[in-house]
């Protein structure tokens, strides 16, 4: 089912009397999301994610602008009329009902010629249950289960019916790092095999990237960017873009562009030959740092943290805009004792130069990528 946002807004009253206006929450949101596919809305807290989740779900309705799924207007139909599964946070399980019956809650509330006799309640609950690999456990109540487990309960519920759209809001928040990982290679298995169109809504940047095919990246209720989650890492479409996403994140410096030069301080580091001539911002992905004893970037060493595969270098630059800038190297790279500089020269497609102004992105161009081959 393809999901088609016009100009959504949503405003809600200021609280605040000092401060004159409503607060928008979702400013204009225009997007297409392709049928079968999974996108990620990914953002900080207050961004406006979960809010334009409840708009497609039809828990929120929009201030302003239209919401179809197909060429069907759904703008102001009631939630139960959508054909949405809605997987919420804390799962929301009945704690008194067993793994069956809170699968089959959402069809036993349907009424007239949409209730399903009770075999066919019975049979696709098993599918659901099958489906997400819990139904070994359905004599059971929650608060038997794993959070995992839990978490299965939940989204089995929300595809009992079949649903045309499946919206997750943050799901994986409340589960442990190894459970997490598990349970999101879960949750796109899943998306795979039945089709249906999903959206995603979670902070964690990792998760998005890991199983989204589309990413939104959200701030204060805008959309900074829309892509393939490797073009938007790879191509951010502002500073916001690029410091939101990576683990460790960008490194950002004080820069200038000079006589087709990227300067860091005083010394050289690229040709920027496209580029004219001003103060820049310059991010460097931890990744783009080569170890090389003529590197023109110099830099203080603080500390060498071994991480097994990779070598984390810990060190500082006057020009650095932040505490420490953090280089991942291989790991068979070697520093003496009394090491106190260490110079690097870099990777070109792991640098990024941003208007010290705008903040808006003048090297790589970001590439439009909204939809997904």
């Amino acid at each position: 089912m393809k999901i088609v946002l016009e100009n959504l807004t949503k405003k809600y009253p200021n609280r605040n009397r000092k401060v004159k206006g409503d607060v928008i929450a979702v400013n204009q949101f225009n997007f297409e999301i392709p049928d079968g596919k999974l996108i990620g809305l990914l953002g900080p807290s207050g961004c406006g994610k979960s809010t334009t989740l409840n708009m497609i779900c039809g828990l929120e309705k929009p201030s302003a602008g239209k919401i179809f799924f197909g060429d069907d207007d759904v703008t102001n139909l009631p939630p139960e009329n959508r054909g949405v599964g809605m997987v919420f946070q804390s799962y929301a399980l009945y704690p008194h009902l067993t793994v069956m019956q809170n699968i089959l809650f959402p069809l036993e509330n349907l009424k007239g010629d949409q209730r399903p006799s009770k075999e066919e309640m019975q049979k696709k609950a098993i599918e659901a249950a099958r489906l997400v690999q819990i139904d070994m456990l359905l004599e059971r109540k929650p608060g038997e289960l794993s959070g995992g487990q839990q978490q299965r309960v939940a989204i089995a519920r929300a595809l009992v019916k079949r649903p045309r759209v499946l919206l997750l809001d943050e799901p994986l928040s409340n589960l442990d790092a190894r459970l997490r990982l598990q349970t999101r290679e879960e949750i796109r298995r899943i998306q795979r095999e039945t089709g249906i169109t999903t959206v995603f809504v979670t902070h964690d940047q990792e998760e998005a990237m890991s199983i989204s095919d589309l990413i939104v990246v959200m701030e204060a209720g805008v959309v900074q960017q829309i892509g393939r989650p490797q073009d938007v890492y790879e191509h951010p479409a502002n500073l916001f873009v690029a410091k939101f996403l990576g683990t460790p994140p960008i490194n950002v410096f004080d820069g200038e562009v000079k006589g087709g030069k990227l300067l860091i301080g005083n010394t050289a580091v690229l040709d920027m030959p496209s580029l004219t001539d001003g103060p820049v911002n310059i991010g460097i992905r931890p990744e783009g740092f080569v170890l090389s004893p003529e590197g023109p970037l110099v830099c203080d060493l603080h500390a060498v943290e071994v991480m097994g595969r990779d070598t984390s270098v810990v060190a500082a630059h006057s020009a650095y805009q932040g505490k420490e800038i953090r280089a991942i190297i291989p790991s068979e790279s070697r520093f003496a004792a009394q090491d106190q500089k260490v110079r690097f020269s870099l990777k070109p497609m792991k640098v990024a130069v941003f208007d010290k102004t705008t903040g808006l992105t003048l090297y790589p161009a970001p590439q439009d990528s909204q939809e997904d081959s």
